[in-house]
């Protein structure tokens, strides 16, 4: 050896010394410092039943990782409760959490140079918040589902947690008394689990799967059962292959990836706001995606399956009548699916789905026959008009009329609508307005599933419209259009509505309008003057300063 090859020996030596230290500290062993380091990212907490079974399988996940010939790291990251914020000053920390999650996950595997990670969640914002992270960093990772709450069940009926909700709405319209509304609320939510229809936990960890990014049937088991065990450990031992490999989140997070999960979105009758978290997915991984690419792909997608919100059945009969696998096989022997595209398991989408049945049993209709749509194309419609001429998305599985022209009913705030309907003052063919709400202006862009709640429980469904620059919980259904952009606190339109305008949701013609002069609106923007922020300091304050557009995905580290 060489003076200059034995000196640099001597500097790796001894830089290498004390992270050795450190690590045998941990567990580490003569053998393990030449094995793949591997982060096991773990949402535990007992702040919602939907994470409150993540520690199990984060250590299941350790176990495997180790078998299989890797070293386990783990550490923890955030989550917020979205149902149990839901109507509160909390609900504005939701989408900032999906920025925080991101970040704490890559600040540790970069920060410990890992070379891989697990993520383990289960609330709807650690599933998107964990894939920009591992977009960011692209090292070889895989999600694990932490599975879905099993339904609550009351006088025959399957609850979920937005039977609670639509029950205060009930309840206030004198449709049920408060013993009814009380056992609402202690049958809705029976275990461990996320929230159970189609909403977004359960959307993002199937758009997931169909990205191949998870492991096929894992995103609709139910927390409790064993199988979720299995496919955890499974994960593990998927992961540590990726890592040796070398598969890497740029090689499966591509455009045929994303369009395949949009395309499994709409056909499920997905959640709204899979539109902003595919965006920033693709925004930060360089993938050209737009609202525009929703709306194609709506176009060509019929809804096959009935599910809560706004259909009959819960995930978990999803999963026993095929689940994932079963939907995406359909839509690959239709022409719509790339099976090209590559999964974590280094097989094709194809070949994965290779043993799957063309046609899903003949008995059940959970997930309907190809010939027999829900609906003959996608739920999850793009509107644009003066009100939005950037974007916006609405949500119209379910929905009688999708077309309504009303008096616009304008509200500053969500707590302002909610009361307004609560105390009856919002009736049929109004067109309810909530703005300020938007990723600037909230900031954090709350959840309307109170107020729209509200007005499904007082029978106003179809009969009312709402229009937001916030966003909508994946338990939303109705007339109810989300993510207006421009957003009201940047000077979109939105913000220069008045009380009794003419507005139009017109789904069917993808249109979003105040039927009012472009000279009247040029006027009213003369004098409108932006609000003053809501928050100056903490982490919401430097939200503000920092997120981009809906029609963006509201990411807070665009370029």
């Amino acid at each position: 050896m060489t003076e200059n090859l034995k000196s640099q020996a001597i500097t790796q030596g001894v830089q290498r010394a004390p992270n050795r230290a450190m690590l045998r500290a941990v567990g580490f062993g003569d053998n393990d410092f030449i094995k793949p380091i591997v982060g096991v990212a773990n949402g535990y907490s007992t702040i919602t039943p939907c994470n409150m079974g993540l520690n199990d399988l984060a250590i299941e996940a350790q176990k495997s990782i180790k078998e299989a010939g890797g070293m386990p790291q783990m550490f923890g990251t955030i989550t917020i409760s979205d149902g149990i914020s839901m109507g509160t000053e909390g609900m504005k920390y939701s989408l900032v959490s999906r920025d925080v999650i991101a970040d704490s996950i890559e600040t540790v595997c970069k920060g410990q140079s890992l070379d891989g990670v697990i993520a383990i969640g289960g609330c709807d914002k650690n599933m998107p918040g964990a894939m920009i992270a591992m977009a960011r960093m692209n090292i070889p990772a895989i999600f694990v589902y932490g599975g879905t709450i099993k339904p609550g069940h009351l006088n025959g009926e399957d609850l979920t947690v937005v039977s609670a909700f639509e029950a205060v709405g009930q309840y206030s319209a004198g449709k049920i008394d408060e013993a009814q509304l009380t056992a609402v609320e202690k049958n809705a939510c029976p275990g461990a689990g996320s929230c159970g229809g189609m909403f977004t936990a359960n959307t993002m960890s199937s758009a997931f799967e169909a990205m191949g990014m998870s492991l096929p049937y894992s995103s609709t088991m139910a927390a409790e059962d064993y199988e979720k065990v299995e496919s955890t450990k499974k994960s593990g031992e998927v992961l540590v292959n990726a890592i040796r490999k070398q598969i890497l989140p740029k090689d499966l997070l591509t455009r045929k990836a994303f369009e395949n999960a949009i395309a499994v979105i709409m056909a499920v009758g997905g959640s709204t706001n899979s539109v902003l978290h595919l965006l920033a997915i693709a925004n930060t991984i360089g993938v050209e995606l737009t609202l525009d690419d929703f709306e194609a792909i709506r176009q060509k997608v019929p809804v096959i399956c009935d599910l809560k919100p706004s259909g009959r059945y819960v995930t978990v009969d999803l999963h026993k009548a095929g689940g994932i696998p079963q939907v995406m096989k359909m839509l690959l022997v239709n022409g719509i699916l790339h099976g090209d595209a590559l999964t974590i398991t280094g097989q094709t989408i194809a070949e994965v789905l290779a043993e799957i049945p063309d046609n899903p049993p003949a008995d059940q209709d959970v997930i309907r026959q190809w010939g027999n749509p829900l609906y003959q194309e996608g739920h999850l419609a793009i509107l644009k008009g003066n009100l939005a001429s950037e974007g916006s998305v609405a949500k119209i599985s379910g929905v009688k009329n999708p077309v309504i022209t009303g008096p616009a009913r304008v509200f500053e705030s969500e707590e302002e609508c909610l009361d307004a309907i609560l105390s009856g003052k919002i009736v049929a063919g109004d067109v309810v307005i909530v703005r300020y709400e938007g990723p600037v202006g909230g900031p954090g862009m709350r959840e309307m599933l109170a107020p729209t709640s509200a007005i499904i429980g007082a029978g106003l469904g179809d009969k009312v419209g709402l229009i937001t620059d916030g966003r909508f919980s994946g338990g939303t259904y109705g007339l109810v259009v989300g993510h207006v952009a421009p957003e009201a606190a940047v000077g979109g339109n939105i913000a220069l509505v008045k009380e009794g305008d003419s507005i139009t949701i017109d789904a069917k013609q993808k249109l979003l309008q105040i039927n009012v002069s472009e000279e009247e609106l040029n006027q009213r923007r003369q004098n409108w003057q932006p609000p003053e922020p809501r928050y100056r300091r903490g982490i919401l304050g430097k939200y503000a300063k920092l997120v981009s557009s809906s029609s963006l995905g509201a990411v807070t580290d665009a370029p």
